[in-house]
C-alpha cells in the first residue's frame, strides 16, 4: 500500500497542475493512510500477541505448578518459573517434545487437549505418567495462544508418598530427604543410595533388591527429576504394582494412544497390539504369534535383545527392523520400554514407522554402490581393452599372411571372433558403468525397430510371436542408436526367455506427456514430454523380493550358464546416459513389463543441416606420412606401428608423452599426425598435445583410449583436428582413421 502511494506521489510531480494532479496528491493521502495503518495495525498485532504472553506468564510467575504458554502449532513461547526449572523448556521448541519425559505420548494427549479446548474454550483432563499424576488444563485464547498448566495431582501423589517409600537424592548418590514410610522401610537414617539398594545401579523402572531389617525385599523404583540436579525416588512394594500394571490406562488405554504399542514378553510372545500396531502388523489381536514372526533384520537372535531389555539393558537404543509383510515393504524403528506385571518384567514396544528414512539410506547406499562399481568396471574395462587390442590387433596380422586354404586360418578366425565378444562383454561394463562412449543423434524410434525387427523375429523364434505397437505421433529422441537397438534386443530377449512355452511380446511406443513430477522407484521424472517403450511379455514373472534387484549387476535368475547378470545393468546404464528412466511391473505367473521414458527431442528453431551420407571410398593399399605414435602399453604400440608400417606410413614410437615432446624438440623432423594414448603415466594425451601444438599447431591428431570418450575432455576444451578411436581396435580401424585424419 506504501508502494502505491509513493507511486502516485511520483506521478504528480510529472503531471500538469489541474484536476489529474488534485486527484493523484488525494490518492497518494488515501493511500499513505491505509498504508501506515496496515502497517501500524502489523505491528500492533504482534506487539498486542507478545504483550498477551508476557501478561499470562507475568500472572503465573510463582506458581507451583508448570505453567506454558505456546502459539497454534504448539511452539513454546513463554514457561514460568516452576516449569523453567524442571524442564529444558526453550522457546521455540515443541512443547509435545519438552513433556516427552513425563508422558508416554505427549503429542497425543497435547493434540487431544489443543482440540477440545478449540472447540469448547478451555479442557482439563487427569492423566497418570510413571509414579506422578497431573491434572493439565488447556486454554486457547484468541491469536491464537494456547495457555497450559499442568497440576500435581494432590491426591494421588500424595497417597503415594504417604504408602510408598520416597527418597530425594542428590548428586553423586547422596541422600538428602526420606519420608517416614522410606526411613521405617531402611530401619534407620542412611546418608548414601547404596546403604538401602542392594543391585546398583539404579534403573528407572526396574525391581531392585531393597536392604530392610528383615533382609532383601523385591521393590519397584520409580525416578523423577527435579530440578537443581536432584532426583526423586519411588520405592513400591511389587505386588502394588499388579493393577494398572502396563502403565498406560491412566493415558487414556493402551488401545486410544495413536501409536503403534505392542506388549511383549521377554520370549518374544506378543501379549497385547493396539489398532495401530495390529494395522501396521497386519495381525488380529488374537493369535499374534511371537514378535520374531512378524520382524527380521536385526542381525542376531530377536529373543536375545528381548531379554537383554528384560534386564534392563540397551533400553536407551532404538533398532531398525524390517516387517515380513508380503504386500509391502515396511521397516519400523522399534523402543522398547520395561514395565513390571505381577512381579515379572514386561516390555512395551514403541514402533516409528521408518520407510522412508530407510528408503533416503537404501537410495544414498545404492548410490555409492553404483559409483564403485562403475568405476571398477571403468578400470576393469581400460585393462582389458589393452589387452584385447594387442590380442585381436596381433591376430589381424597374422591373418595378412594366412589365406582361407591355410590349415590355421580357421585357429586365427576363431581368436579374433572370441576376442570381439570379449570387447563386447567390456563394452557391456562400460554401459553399467554409465561411461561408454555415445554417439548421439536424433532418431525416430518407429524407423529404429523396424530395423530391427528382422533380428528380433529371429532371436524370438517359432514360439513366441512378436508385436509392434506405434503412436503416429511419436516425437524424436536424442541418444546412440546402437546402443537403444542393444536395450530393446536385451529386454526382448529376457521376454522370451520367461515364456519357455510360448507366447506372445508386445513393443509399443506412446507419446507420454507429464503435467506433473512423477515419483516412483526412488526415482522422480520431471514434468515434460517423453517417449514411452513398453516391453511387455505374458511369462513366468519376477517375485516381489527380486523386483528391486534385477537391475544390480551380476544378479541373474538364470541357471549358471544361461546369463551373466549383465544384461538388465546394461539396459540400465544405457538408458540412464541417455537422461532416461526405466521401469518395471511384474506380477508371478501373469508376466512382466518394462517401461522406457526417453526425454523427447526439441529440435532447435535454427534451421539443422541437412544429413548426408558419406561417400562410400576404398581405402588405398598404401599411405604416406609421418606418424609420431605415444603408446605406453608395449604391445599395443608394437600392433600398431606394424599396422601403419604395413600401410606405407614412417612411424616414430614414444613411450610417454616427456618422449615424445623430446622427440618433437628437433625442428627438422617433419610430423603429420599424432596419434597417443590418453590415460598414461606422467603427461596424460591431451596434455602434451597441447603443449606440442604450441609449436606446430597443424598437426592432427588420433586419440585412442579404453576408456569413455568424455573420460579426457570433460570440463577443458576441445582439442580441434582431433579424433577418437575407442580400444580395442583393429588393424582396419586404426589405418583408416589415420587416412582419413590425413586427407
Amino acid at each position: 500500500m506504501l508502494m502505491m502511494a509513493v507511486a502516485a506521489f511520483v506521478a504528480s510531480i510529472f503531471v500538469p497542475a489541474g484536476v489529474v494532479r488534485t486527484a493523484l496528491l488525494a490518492a497518494t493521502g488515501a493511500m499513505g493512510s491505509m498504508g501506515i495503518g496496515w502497517l501500524a495495525i502489523r505491528t500492533t498485532s504482534d506487539w498486542l500477541l507478545k504483550r498477551k504472553t508476557d501478561i499470562l506468564i507475568d500472572l503465573v510467575e510463582g506458581e507451583p505448578s508448570y505453567c506454558f504458554v505456546t502459539d497454534g502449532d504448539g511452539r513454546l513461547l513463554a514457561a514460568n518459573k516452576t516449569a523453567r526449572n524442571r524442564f529444558s523448556a526453550e522457546n521455540g521448541v515443541s512443547l509435545a517434545v519438552i513433556l516427552r519425559e513425563v508422558f508416554a505420548s505427549a503429542e497425543g494427549v497435547l493434540f487431544r487437549l489443543q482440540n477440545r479446548a478449540e472447540n469448547e474454550g478451555s479442557a482439563v483432563e487427569e492423566i497418570t505418567s510413571h509414579a506422578e499424576g497431573f491434572r493439565v488444563y488447556a486454554r486457547v485464547f484468541p491469536g491464537p495462544v494456547v495457555f497450559w498448566r499442568m497440576e500435581p495431582n494432590a491426591a494421588q501423589n500424595g497417597a503415594a508418598r504417604g504408602s510408598h517409600a520416597v527418597l530425594t537424592l542428590g548428586r553423586n548418590g547422596a541422600i538428602l530427604y526420606m519420608n517416614a514410610r522410606a526411613r521405617a522401610l531402611a530401619g534407620k537414617r542412611v546418608k548414601r543410595i547404596e546403604e538401602i539398594i542392594e543391585d546398583m545401579p539404579l534403573r528407572a523402572g526396574g525391581v531392585h533388591q531393597v536392604k530392610t531389617p528383615d533382609g532383601l525385599s523385591k521393590m519397584l523404583l520409580q525416578s523423577a527429576e527435579i530440578g537443581a540436579g536432584r532426583v526423586e525416588l519411588s520405592l513400591m512394594e511389587v505386588a502394588e504394582t499388579t493393577s494398572g500394571a502396563d502403565g498406560l490406562e491412566g493415558t487414556g488405554g493402551f488401545d486410544n494412544l495413536p501409536v503403534p504399542l505392542i506388549k511383549v514378553a521377554p520370549d518374544g510372545t506378543i501379549l497385547r497390539a493396539n489398532p495401530e500396531a495390529q494395522r501396521m502388523l497386519a495381525i488380529e489381536s488374537r493369535n499374534a504369534g511371537n514378535l520374531a514372526e512378524h520382524m527380521v533384520g536385526l542381525g542376531r537372535a530377536l529373543t536375545d535383545w528381548l531379554q537383554e531389555a528384560a534386564e534392563g539393558r540397551g533400553l536407551h537404543r532404538s533398532e531398525f527392523l524390517r516387517l515380513t509383510r508380503e504386500d509391502q515393504e515396511i521397516f519400523v524403528q522399534v523402543t522398547l520400554k520395561r514395565v513390571t506385571e505381577n512381579g515379572e518384567p514386561t516390555l512395551v514396544a514403541i514402533l516409528n514407522d521408518a520407510t522412508e528414512l530407510k528408503t533416503l539410506e537404501a537410495q544414498f547406499v545404492q548410490s555409492q554402490k553404483m559409483q564403485a562399481i562403475g568405476q571398477l568396471a571403468g578400470g576393469v574395462a581400460h585393462d582389458f581393452n589393452n589387452l584385447l587390442t594387442a590380442i585381436s590387433g596381433h591376430c589381424d596380422l597374422m591373418l595378412l599372411r594366412h589365406d582361407q586354404g591355410d590349415p590355421d586360418y580357421s585357429d586365427l578366425v576363431q581368436i579374433n571372433q572370441n576376442a570381439n565378444r570379449a570387447a563386447s562383454l567390456v563394452g557391456q561394463l562400460l554401459a553399467f558403468s554409465r561411461k561408454q562412449t555415445m554417439r548421439r543423434e536424433v532418431l525416430d524410434l518407429r524407423d529404429t525397430l523396424s530395423d530391427l525387427t528382422h533380428l528380433l523375429n529371429r532371436l524370438v523364434g517359432e514360439k513366441v510371436s512378436l508385436t509392434l505397437k506405434h503412436d503416429p505421433v511419436l516425437p524424436p529422441v536424442r541418444g546412440d542408436k546402437r546402443q537403444l537397438e542393444q536395450v530393446i534386443v536385451n529386454l526382448v530377449v529376457n521376454a522370451r526367455d520367461a515364456m519357455p512355452e510360448g507366447g506372445e511380446i508386445v513393443v509399443e511406443t506412446e507419446r507420454r506427456v507429464l503435467r506433473e513430477s512423477l515419483e516412483r522407484d526412488r526415482a522422480v521424472v520431471e514434468p515434460g514430454t517423453y517417449v514411452s517403450v513398453r516391453i511387455t511379455d505374458q511369462g513366468t514373472g519376477i517375485p516381489k523380493d527380486k523386483l528391486q534387484k534385477v537391475f544390480e549387476p551380476f544378479f541373474t535368475t538364470k541357471r549358471p550358464g544361461e546369463g551373466t547378470g549383465l544384461g538388465l545393468s546394461t539396459v540400465y546404464g544405457i538408458v540412464k546416459q541417455t537422461g532416461g528412466f526405466i521401469f518395471v511391473d511384474s506380477a508371478v505367473g501373469q508376466g512382466t513389463c518394462f517401461t522406457l521414458l526417453l526425454p523427447a527431442y526439441e529440435a532447435t528453431t535454427e534451421a539443422q543441416p541437412a544429413k548426408t551420407e558419406p561417400e562410400a571410398r576404398k581405402l588405398p593399399e598404401k599411405g604416406s606420412g609421418v606418424v609420431l605414435l605415444v603408446e605406453d602399453e608395449a604391445p599395443v604400440r608394437a600392433f600398431a606401428a606394424r599396422a601403419l608400417r604395413l600401410r606405407g606410413y614412417t612411424v616414430i614410437e614414444a613411450e610417454t608423452a616427456e618422449e615424445a615432446l623430446s622427440t618433437l624438440e628437433d625442428e627438422a623432423l617433419a610430423v603429420d599426425i599424432f596419434v597417443t594414448d590418453v590415460v598414461m603415466p606422467g603427461m596424460d594425451g591431451p596434455s602434451w598435445v597441447r603443449e606440442a601444438r604450441k609449436v606446430r599447431p597443424d598437426v592432427r591428431v588420433v586419440f585412442v583410449s579404453g576408456y569413455a570418450e568424455d573420460a579426457f575432455g570433460e570440463g577443458h576444451e576441445e582439442i580441434p583436428n582431433s579424433v577418437f578411436l575407442p580400444k580395442p581396435f583393429s588393424l582396419t580401424d586404426l589405418t583408416e582413421t589415420v587416412h582419413q585424419q590425413l586427407n
